[in-house]
């Protein structure tokens, strides 16, 4: 069934939750706008994911990468392991918020089950071909328990007690020393923390992919800059920050805009897996930053030793609906298409060498095809140079030489013919 209990995780009229940590605010899932449901057989769900798998590109994409040998970590609520669509897929890692809910009091696990069948959803049934398609459906996944949802007990302790404010910078640093290799945080705060700040660097430093919503409060006031409020940890450098589209593709509502902003991905009307075999739809930032991780993983698949700067280039070139003049705070440099990434990361890897040192391509030709390429790779013989080099500065020793024994001759001449005239 397609459920729609309650008003879902996010809340408080889908704004970001309670404020409340002292020096980082309050952790909240970005985005959980539960829709009312509607009854739905699971194999019809793969008929309302048919706008996003389109407007992404994905059929295309798949013939090249699925997200095969790449983990992709889900900071989140919890991912349920046992979903039918998950099911073989999910390692239950930490969970950071232990202490937060009384005990014996389980996790609900739907906004992290949510954005983990976006990313890495395989379906079920004859062929998969029931249930939900996440967008890398051969990735694995790596569930970090770093927020509650608003309707566990313990939500409101977790946001106001000061021993889970770096939660995370844990998340990220257990995720990276884990082996992801991208990291999905569906998830915003209003203010950083410098831990989280050294916990991004850290990632970044291992070649990790973070991903992240750029947040639901676009509808507020505009800042005294003219922009909706920054969130973090999307706002931090490195980080790829995403906004949310409408079903036109235009920047929805709720979704934040300013600077950060690096891409946009639908978020509205976005159907995905719930804990216990359900069906959700919901809307924000949170969906739209599943896409992208699950676009990043098909990349990170594909080429391994790719740079995190690199991948996000591919993302950001690769992109559709480019604004006027190529960028915009609300959706970035546009609308992540999968197909266009892998096609810009194919580009990208041609002209650079991976992290090992090895040469991406034939360095014997030229790179982006055949002869009058723009770029021509030279292999340098060290040995040659050297010898050279040698030769070279040998001949301008005698070059100075001569020159020294030619002005001294001259020199000679000049006292020889003046003793002469006298």
């Amino acid at each position: 069934m397609l459920s729609g209990r309650g008003k879902g995780a996010a809340g408080r009229g889908g704004r970001e939750g309670v404020r409340g940590l002292r020096k980082g605010g309050a952790v909240a899932l970005a985005g959980l706008l539960v829709l009312p449901g509607m009854p739905a057989r699971a194999d019809e769900i793969r008929g309302s994911q048919q706008q996003v798998i389109k407007t992404l590109e994905l059929q295309r994409a798949w013939r090249v990468s699925k997200g095969a040998g790449v983990t992709v970590a889900v900071l989140d609520s919890g991912v349920d392991p046992g979903h039918r669509d998950l099911a073989g897929s999910v390692v239950t890692g930490r969970d950071f918020t232990a202490g937060a809910n009384p005990a014996g009091v389980p996790p609900r696990k739907l906004h992290g089950t949510y954005m983990a069948s976006l990313i890495a959803g395989h379906g079920h049934g004859p062929g998969g071909r029931r249930g939900v398609i996440g967008v890398a459906p051969e990735a694995k996944l790596l569930s970090v328990r770093v927020i509650l949802e608003d309707e566990e007990p313990g939500f409101r302790d977790f946001n106001s007690s000061e021993r889970y404010e770096d939660v995370v910078a844990k998340g990220i640093r257990y995720a990276v020393d884990q082996g992801a290799d991208v990291i999905n945080m569906s998830i915003s705060k209003e203010l950083a923390t410098k831990e989280e700040r050294a916990a991004v660097r850290y990632a970044i430093s291992k070649r990790v992919v973070l991903v992240a919503a750029a947040g639901n409060d676009g509808q507020r006031k505009p800042d005294a800059n003219g922009f909706a409020p920054y969130s973090y940890p999307a706002a931090f450098p490195g980080v790829v920050s995403v906004g949310a589209t409408d079903r036109g593709l235009r920047r929805a509502s709720f979704s934040n805009w300013n600077p950060s902003v690096l891409v946009a991905a639908p978020g509205v009307d976005i159907l995905g897996a719930g804990p216990g075999d359900e069906y959700w739809v919901g809307k924000g930032t949170s969906q739209a930053t599943a896409l992208v991780s699950g676009v990043a993983a098909l990349i990170k698949s594909k080429y391994p030793d790719m740079s995190p700067a690199l991948i996000a280039q591919a993302l950001t070139a690769g992109a559709t609906r480019r604004p006027p003049g190529g960028y915009d705070t609300g959706t970035g440099f546009g609308v992540v298409n999968a197909a266009g990434s892998l096609a810009e990361a194919a580009r990208l890897a041609g002209h650079t060498q991976t992290a090992k040192g090895r040469q991406a391509q034939d360095p014997a030709k030229p790179l982006a095809g055949g002869p009058g390429g723009p770029i021509q790779v030279v292999q340098r013989d060290q040995r040659a140079v050297t010898v050279y080099a040698a030769v070279a500065a040998a001949g301008a020793v005698a070059a100075l030489v001569s020159l020294a024994v030619l002005i001294a001759l001259v020199r000679r001449g000049r006292r020889i013919v003046v003793r002469r005239d006298m």
